[in-house]
């Protein structure tokens, strides 16, 4: 016959084990985190990026923040394609201008190579403000798509862009929202303006970067992250 102890043992040994499987077998109530996005920005300086053309960009209260321009601040020595480019920002004003710039050929050494041979997202023109043509909205290709949505939100409230670059495909959601679904070769319309890109087929990769517009146009980025496509 056992003694109590060794009962005693052999039943909390079994309370335990029972314990254990109810906990692990609970589904969590926790959502998982986001998984597979690379921080290009660490929030303390512009490690990785380099500025280019009139003006300046800097850190400021864990932000990325700019004065004059018009320039653009790139990421160095690395392109993007077939990946998911998060970009949360806000505009200084009700209304800021800026971009961001994608699939640009080569390490840009001025201002307007990648107006003309890459891509602006274009980051400007509340609807309530606006005085241009759709074709300048925030998360349309500036001047070449009409924007599926306008769910952009005026300074100073965050916004949130997603950028995938698919191939030749390139979709951009704002805030949850899509508003650019186009591929190479779909039909636009012809230039207005001289500073308006160059109409043409852009590579599948590039470089991407920051636009800084002017005094008067103040965006702040709090992230910028990419993740790689991955397809079934």
């Amino acid at each position: 016959m056992r003694s109590s102890k060794t009962l005693f043992l052999i039943c909390s040994s079994l309370l335990l084990s029972l314990l254990f499987f109810h906990v692990h077998a609970q589904p969590s109530s926790k959502k998982p985190s986001e998984k597979g996005w690379r921080q290009l920005f660490n929030g303390k300086d512009l490690t990785g990026w380099k500025h280019v053309g009139p003006g300046s960009h800097f850190v400021e209260n864990g932000l990325i923040a700019s004065k004059g321009g018009m320039g653009l601040l790139y990421r160095t020595k690395e392109k993007f394609g077939n990946c998911k480019i998060k970009v949360v920002f806000k505009m200084q004003k009700f209304n800021s201008n800026s971009g961001v710039f994608i699939r640009i050929p080569i390490e840009p050494r001025e201002e307007w190579m990648p107006v003309h041979y890459g891509y602006e997202v274009q980051i400007d023109n509340h609807p309530e403000t606006s005085s241009e043509d759709d074709y300048h909205i925030t998360g349309a290709l500036y001047s070449l798509t009409k924007p599926l949505a306008k769910p952009g939100k005026p300074g100073p409230e965050w916004n949130t862009m997603e950028i995938t670059l698919d191939g030749p495909r390139t979709i951009v959601y704002v805030n949850g929202e899509k508003v650019t679904d186009y591929k190479e070769g779909d039909p636009v319309p012809e230039r207005k303006f001289d500073f308006e890109p160059q109409r043409g087929k852009r590579p599948n990769s590039g470089y991407i970067g920051l636009q800084n517009h002017g005094d008067d146009d103040v965006v702040y980025f709090k992230e910028v992250a990419v993740k790689p496509l991955h397809k079934n």
